[in-house]
């Protein structure tokens, strides 16, 4: 089972929809999963078009919560922990959030915008910043759960 990570999107809409591309045009991608920084709900709607269910936490940018909480009915908290496939995967915004890695087997965040692969276990995944505004790099992350590994991917 693979899914796609996202991050700090920011609301750069030519990003996202290449990012949603993407996942889309991808058939081995089940479940998408956003670590926080939509912004704003056009943002998130334009993220509604992924072909998968997405899962997703609030982010430190995300001021209009209750617009994007109404869009999508799950993003509720800063932290969520979730079984996907076999596995136990803990997603958060900032790494400094992670409740306790006890029995998770993957961590998602993003916060920092710097992508970043760290074998486990946990395996932990920044897919870096969607958005491309403070590094120029636009990225977003692929996660192989059977296999354990993961890759960042840069939008060009």
């Amino acid at each position: 089972m693979k899914i796609g990570v996202i991050s700090d999107s920011h609301d750069n809409m030519p990003m996202i929809r290449k990012a949603v591309g993407f996942f889309n045009g991808r058939e081995d991608i089940t479940l998408v999963v956003h670590a926080g920084d939509f912004v704003a709900p056009f943002a998130l709607e334009a993220l509604l078009e992924l072909r998968v269910p997405m899962l997703a936490v609030f982010g430190n940018n995300d001021g209009e919560r209750a617009g994007l909480a109404r869009l999508m009915p799950g993003l509720a908290g800063t932290s969520l922990t979730s079984e996907i496939g076999e596995r136990r995967i803990c997603v958060v915004h900032s790494i400094d959030d992670v409740p306790g890695d006890d029995g998770i087997d993957v961590i998602i965040y993003g916060h920092d915008h710097r992508s970043n692969i760290e074998p486990g276990p946990p395996l932990k995944v920044n897919p870096g910043e969607c958005c491309g505004y403070l590094t120029g790099r636009p990225t977003v992350a692929v996660i192989d759960l059977a296999e354990m590994t993961a890759e960042i991917i840069e939008l060009t």
